[in-house]
């Protein structure tokens, strides 16, 4: 599966540093979250 740039851009448009993405509450904790909940 490929993920479109632009739905990546939309993401990540508040990026200011690392911690946004991987931080308590960053990008990658909250899409594995919601990832799971819709899986399920």
């Amino acid at each position: 599966m490929t993920i479109p740039k632009d739905l990546l851009d939309t993401l990540m448009k508040d990026y200011k540093n690392p911690e946004d993405l991987i931080g308590e509450t960053g990008l990658l904790k909250q899409l594995t979250k919601q990832l799971l909940e819709r899986a399920m």
